[in-house]
């Protein structure tokens, strides 16, 4: 079945707002729409899902996408099997996993995506550390900084370095909620990380911004400063898209092009 059969299909069963289904596999694409029906309520809590025959004539594809498609929202904790009823719609509940949806098409808007997603969390962790930190977390957060610069002396990206220093914030910040998001968000933020870097190191001028944007987040959060520290972590954020959006195209055919296109590959997004 061609593509375009199938895109004018989900576009007449998807709701109005779903994500562009243009793009993506084709089970992809059934996925999505589905996902986007159960979420618009078109099919209930406790709900039979059309069986597969029925979805296989609606979305004019094979069993198999239709079958992988199930797969998906039994793994996502939508749907699951009920003797008697075949697949039906789960209860929403705590337990169904958090996904991000990262476009890798567009290279430069998937990284500041993942960097704005940063920006409100980076800025209240910072605040907290400021409140929270103790005395070998502060030295720790120094230690982070230190091992930035060495990296990079050594040649070295420092990507593991600099993420290692937003991780002993959010361990300062003593809300082990914020720690967990960062592990979540570990694989998009090391490769958002990895770009900015790259890009950074063509410019003499930007690395040295980064090492004083830095230098500026653990002073505060060394003064205990909640709001200096709040005010520092948003600048960063804020200088480090601007540095994104600064990168010419010659960067983006770069190996820090390669690592923006890496971003939804990891953990299956791709």
């Amino acid at each position: 079945m061609k593509n375009t059969q199938l895109s004018k299909t989900v576009s007449r069963t998807a709701p109005s707002g779903a994500p562009d289904s243009a793009k993506g596999t084709l089970a992809d694409r059934v996925t999505g729409a589905l996902v986007e029906q159960i979420r618009q309520g078109d099919f209930a809590p406790g709900a039979r899902m059309p069986s597969e025959n029925e979805l296989t004539e609606r979305f004019q594809v094979s069993r198999t996408v239709i079958r992988e498609a199930i797969s998906r929202l039994k793994s996502e904790g939508l749907v699951g099997s009920r003797r008697g009823s075949g697949t039906v719609v789960l209860e929403p509940n705590n337990a169904t996993p958090f996904r991000l949806d990262i476009d890798v098409h567009d290279s430069i808007q998937a990284v500041l995506r993942v960097i704005e997603l940063r920006r409100g969390v980076e800025g209240e962790m910072a605040a907290l550390a400021a409140q929270r930190r103790t005395k070998a977390q502060n030295q720790r957060i120094r230690q982070a900084l230190k091992d930035i610069d060495k990296a990079v002396l050594a040649g070295r990206d420092g990507v593991p370095e600099d993420f290692a220093f937003h991780a002993a914030i959010s361990e300062a910040a003593h809300n082990p909620l914020y720690t967990s998001l960062l592990q979540f968000l570990s694989q998009f933020l090391q490769a958002a990380i990895r770009v900015a870097r790259i890009n950074e190191a063509r410019r003499e001028d930007f690395g040295q911004q980064v090492r004083n944007e830095h230098a500026v987040i653990a002073q505060a959060i060394d003064d205990g400063d909640a709001d200096a520290a709040r005010a520092a972590a948003l600048r960063h954020m804020e200088n480090s898209a601007q540095r994104i959006q600064a990168a010419d195209t010659a960067f983006w055919a770069s190996e820090g092009g390669k690592a923006a296109r890496r971003l939804a590959e990891a953990k299956g997004l791709e």
